[in-house]
């Protein structure tokens, strides 16, 4: 089901509960967390009702919902009578972590319980295969944990102090993906999750029982913690490379993308993006640039490929701070430093195809003030075009233009589950039977 550039509601899937029923529930969190685990106050109910929707101009122009009560679990024993009390209340719950790269997704449609999962950090184990943790515990740590270990991630998204639980339930790409696709596909090896019944309990998922759950935003199902894949660590440098041209660094990042041990980031940009990025001498005003997380094994492979394409290489870089500061300047990062540059001018669509490079001109042309920040995705080129913003009426004209360039779209302007969201509806309607999780999801 295509996901729409702006979302309408039609059934809105409201649940029945009103402010008696709020009332109720925060004496029952109060009994289970005591004062300091329930909010609310208007700066802890604000702070948990935003997330990265302030980059769509759309939804910044609408009112998406504002919590009545945040709670805050310290252990997770205490998630399963959280859920059992707002479901006795008739209370919608969303569950958050960081909140930080979705968009519209995490804020409460219509009020209710917030879930903030980002006390439960504890990283239980790690073995050759898995690091299994709390929903709460930062991707950074668990990156940093696998390195202590001879091991790696197989994947962390560009916002690194993203949570686990946040990032499999809202996320999708990052660090990692050129290799082993999105998180969704193999990278999550079991799951504790809570459902929202009247006997809710923590249920153990492995393997393909698990998978359903990843990327749903939670309205399947409470991720409390979580096996992730690994790997062994590889050496790894960061590559950073200027050229005259965006086309120029467009091309030389295609056939980067070739090298074998295969880079676990690829980015690139042309000049003005370059220019709003946070100032390093990588960076060389007025020209565009490559940067690449590249094994040490293929460096001297990749440099002479983006000297080749009219590069000239402007730093080489090692360490596990230098590599997660190149992943916080890949994915939507670009636009932001933008639109912090720029405010209330830009927006963007994620776009996926090989035509990002290969029919570049006419991609950007789609949008007045068109460009595109290139990420080299798995199999395929994917990126961000950003545009200057007017309506939108003007970003919907655009998405038929895009598809027949060849770039297939996905709109960061809605708050619906878009990844198979006829099995996940259908999920939850036996794990969440009275329509409490995060409820204003479907089209």
């Amino acid at each position: 089901m295509p996901a729409p550039v702006v979302s309408v509601d039609t059934d809105d899937g409201r649940p029945d509960f009103g402010p008696d029923d709020v009332d109720a529930l925060a004496d029952d969190l109060l009994a289970i967390l005591g004062p300091r685990g329930v909010g609310t106050l208007p700066r802890a109910l604000e702070r948990a009702g935003r997330d990265g929707s302030g980059m769509s101009p759309i939804l910044s122009a609408q009112q998406l919902g504002t919590p009545d009560l945040v709670c805050y679990p310290r252990t997770a024993d205490v998630v399963p009578a959280i859920v059992r009390a707002a479901v006795a209340r008739g209370v919608p719950i969303t569950t958050r972590g960081k909140g930080t790269g979705n968009y519209g997704q995490v804020i409460p449609r219509f009020g209710g319980l917030v879930l903030d999962m980002t006390s439960l950090t504890e990283i239980h184990s790690v073995t050759d295969r898995a690091i299994t943790a709390q929903a709460g515990a930062r991707m950074i740590n668990l990156e940093q944990t696998a390195w202590q270990h001879g091991s790696q991630l197989w994947m962390y998204p560009s916002t690194v102090q993203s949570t686990l639980g946040g990032f499999l339930a809202g996320g999708s790409a990052g660090t990692g993906t050129i290799v082993h696709g999105r998180n969704h596909e193999g990278f999550v090896d079991a799951l504790d999750v809570v459902y929202a019944t009247e006997d809710a309990e923590l249920v153990h998922l492995d393997g393909a029982d698990a998978q359903p759950f990843v990327h749903t935003y939670g309205v399947a199902g409470i991720i409390v913690s979580a096996s992730v894949r690994l790997e062994p660590l590889q050496q790894w440098r960061c590559v950073y490379a200027s050229f005259a041209t965006q086309r120029e660094a467009f091309d030389a990042a295609y056939r980067v993308s070739t090298i074998e041990p295969k880079p676990r980031l690829l980015s690139a940009d042309g000049p003005m993006i370059v220019d709003a990025l946070p100032e390093d001498p990588a960076f060389v005003s007025g020209r565009a640039n490559v940067r690449g997380i590249i094994d040490s094994r293929a460096v001297e492979e990749a440099t002479d490929l983006l000297v080749a394409g009219g590069g000239r290489i402007e730093a080489v870089r090692e360490g596990i701070a230098e590599t997660v500061k190149l992943s916080t300047l890949s994915y939507n990062h670009p636009t932001w430093w933008l639109q912090k540059a720029q405010p209330d001018k830009w927006f963007h669509m994620e776009c996926r195809g090989d035509a990002l490079v290969t029919r570049l001109d006419e991609v950007e042309q789609v949008y007045e003030g068109g460009m595109v920040h290139l990420e080299v995705g798995h199999e395929m080129m994917f990126g961000m075009l950003n545009g200057i913003y007017r309506d939108p009426q003007q970003v919907i004209d655009g998405v038929p233009v895009l598809e027949e360039l060849g770039v297939g779209i996905h709109s960061p302007h809605q708050w619906y589950v878009d990844l198979d969201a006829e099995r996940v509806q259908a999920l939850a309607a036996q794990t969440d039977p009275k329509g409490l999780l995060n409820p204003g999801r479907w089209m």
